[in-house]
């Protein structure tokens, strides 16, 4: 015998109430037979074409209720087989003739993994104008339906290393608590022709299937590089051309925003820069903003830390957040710990200024 929720999404997935929203995407991940258990083994389903079977489900559930998590029966090739709504979008809405249905294959859904983060807006300390853009973003996000054509729908990131634009990321889709799709632009550029376009056409496919949702490309001038540059990183013409192609909302991605984040906005290349219509610029912190990293940070070291955080805060001028935590707290932390001692202080820190100093002004290669 199955489930008892089985038996019941069974019976009531057809509406049978008043008017309700169209569902613009239902996504289905195929379960097998749960009414007999393991009397039968369960087929592999494989769609080989992505419309017939779109038509095919349209034509049996039109009218049919979904809600995320509950299940659709096929009724025609294979009886009582099921499947298992992983996205409606709106939720509690009623498939149409309209209706974008598609059949995620577990592998498939898995390849981009949706980033969970505790992150709040509150704890990216500074960058206030960048989060004072970002409202508009979580406006969007709320209520897609209401923006439509004026949508933030493609937006930069840039800064310096570490100033936080990834962070920020994570916090504005935990705090609206959406999916965030995050991937190095690096890993969209596949091993032979083809590859790339696809993987990028899966990305914002997932995304779609999870709207409201977030794709974050960072490192976005590793596929982006003006054409004079493209030759160093090999041919990306098919990635960019592809990522060109969903950034322009051919086919209408409500709901998604994408983000891209560089260090060197001024090495992309037109085309691609064009297509962000708002930019967003990431600011080294300053003294005050220093000092409250400091604080932060030095409450969750694991030895005491004597030493004066104004003066710490005035010597760090020009690190980036990340800079402060890796490069100088926890290398301070490191020699204290390697010389046997019981707290960090002044001596291990600029110790720590010293080598991040010596760092940075050494030469740098091209090919890194």
């Amino acid at each position: 015998m199955a489930p008892d929720s089985y038996i019941i999404e069974k019976k009531t997935s057809q509406n049978k109430g008043g008017p309700q929203k169209e569902a613009k995407v239902v996504a289905l991940e195929s379960i097998g037979y749960p009414f007999l258990c393991n009397l039968v083994e369960n087929p592999k389903i494989e769609i080989f074409d992505k419309e017939l079977f779109e038509l095919y489900a349209r034509e049996q559930w039109e009218g049919y209720t979904v809600n995320e998590g509950s299940f659709l029966f096929d009724q025609k090739l294979l009886p009582d087989f099921a499947f298992k709504i992983i996205k409606a979008h709106p939720n509690n809405s009623q498939i149409t003739a309209n209706t974008s249905i598609v059949l995620i294959e577990n592998e498939e859904a898995n390849k981009f993994k949706k980033i969970e983060s505790e992150l709040k807006m509150d704890d990216v300390v500074g960058q206030e104008r960048a989060k004072t853009k970002c409202k508009i973003i979580m406006k969007y996000l709320q209520d897609p339906e209401k923006f439509k054509e004026w949508a933030p729908r493609n937006v930069l990131f840039h800064g310096k290393p570490g100033t936080g634009k990834t962070m920020l990321a994570k916090s504005l889709t935990n705090e609206l608590n959406v999916p965030l799709f995050l991937v190095k632009a690096t890993r969209l550029i596949g091993e032979h022709v083809g590859d790339g376009a696809r993987q990028i056409h899966e990305l914002f496919e997932a995304a779609s299937q999870s709207a409201p949702s977030v794709i974050f490309i960072d490192e976005m001038d590793a596929i982006g590089l003006d054409r004079k540059y493209q030759s160093l990183r090999g041919d990306v013409s098919e990635v960019v051309n592809a990522l060109l192609t969903e950034m322009d909302g051919i086919d209408q991605n409500y709901g998604v925003v994408t983000i891209g984040a560089t260090n060197n906005p001024y090495l992309l290349d037109f085309a691609v820069r064009s297509r962000f219509e708002e930019e967003i610029e990431f600011e080294i912190p300053d003294k005050e903003q220093r000092q409250i990293m400091l604080e932060n940070y030095i409450k969750t070291m694991p030895l005491k830390v004597d030493v004066n955080i104004e003066r710490l805060a005035n010597a760090s001028k020009g690190m980036s957040g990340r800079d402060i935590k890796e490069r100088l707290l926890k290398t301070a932390l490191h020699k204290a710990i390697s010389d046997d001692k019981d707290a960090v202080t002044w001596e291990q820190m600029e110790y720590a200024l010293k080598l991040h100093k010596n760092e940075k002004n050494e030469p740098k290669h091209m090919f890194a």
